[in-house]
């Protein structure tokens, strides 16, 4: 939208007044988004009841790469670019490897390897049709040829025995606790909870992932999880009970042990 600037001080009042904290830039991003001044203020006003932007916006930026989303996907976050740095840095990029990415969502964290990994394949697996969805129509938007998405439940036996041979296995699992999703920001709660909530204690995809997909791995392959801010030692604890070795516990931007990983004992 240009000439846009008149409008600022308007859409970032209507922000404001609703406790929207960093109210200026969001109304800067809204009218670089919005065709028109009452698309802006509509877009603005259901921002000020908490709806998050980036669904208001229809995408967003994750490692580089814009990634669309909505209502029934988790919102990427600068968090998880923690994960795929981790993995990045730690795995060479060699033809015919392969990398499957459990509960890939929006597909953000397979397509920001994969654009840097061309010689890798990749295989996002998500359970929800709505996920799904995004992850196929962000492939579209950057036709990577070595990703594949599909719809399967990571917890299946089922599932995980059609893979072999992995060079790694990198997952943002559901990780919640039942009294975090009690206390969920406002914006939060507008996205779906089957990729929120890791049941009671929050560690129930690591326990399950971790012992149904180990065998998934070749020897010496990486698993790399991204855990919640006081879950790096369990989640560390079951990579050791697993036989997985050399485990790291890795922080992100803001001090937070953000990223586990470990390697397949051979």
């Amino acid at each position: 939208m240009t000439g846009q600037a008149f409008l600022l001080p308007e859409i970032a009042e209507i922000l404001s007044a609703g406790g929207i904290e960093d109210a200026v830039p969001e109304a800067r991003w809204i009218l670089e988004d919005a065709a028109d001044a009452e698309q802006a203020r509509s877009i603005a006003k259901r921002r000020a009841r908490h709806e998050p932007l980036q669904y208001l916006l229809g995408k967003w930026e994750f490692y580089g790469l814009t990634m669309y989303v909505g209502e029934g996907v988790l919102i990427p976050r600068a968090d998880t670019e923690t994960l795929v740095e981790a993995v990045l840095t730690r795995l060479p990029d060699r033809s015919g490897q392969m990398i499957a990415d459990l509960c890939t969502g929006s597909g953000c964290i397979a397509l920001a390897l994969a654009a840097h990994m061309e010689h890798t394949r990749f295989a996002g697996l998500e359970r929800s049709a709505a996920a799904l969805q995004y992850a196929e129509k962000n492939l579209a938007l950057h036709r990577f040829p070595n990703v594949t998405f599909s719809c399967a439940d990571v917890l299946d036996e089922a599932a995980a025995g059609q893979y072999h041979g992995l060079a790694a296995i990198v997952c943002n699992p559901p990780y919640l606790t039942e009294a975090e999703m009690q206390n969920l920001q406002e914006e939060v709660r507008y996205e779906p909870e089957s990729a929120l909530f890791g049941e009671p204690d929050g560690l129930h995809f690591y326990r399950e992932i971790t012992r149904l997909w180990r065998e998934t791995l070749k020897p010496g392959g990486l698993l790399a999880y991204e855990v919640g801010y006081t879950q790096a030692a369990a989640v560390g604890e079951i990579l050791s009970q697993n036989s997985f070795e050399q485990i790291e516990r890795i922080r992100d931007l803001n001090g937070i042990e953000r990223v586990v990983l470990g390697y397949r004992n051979p």
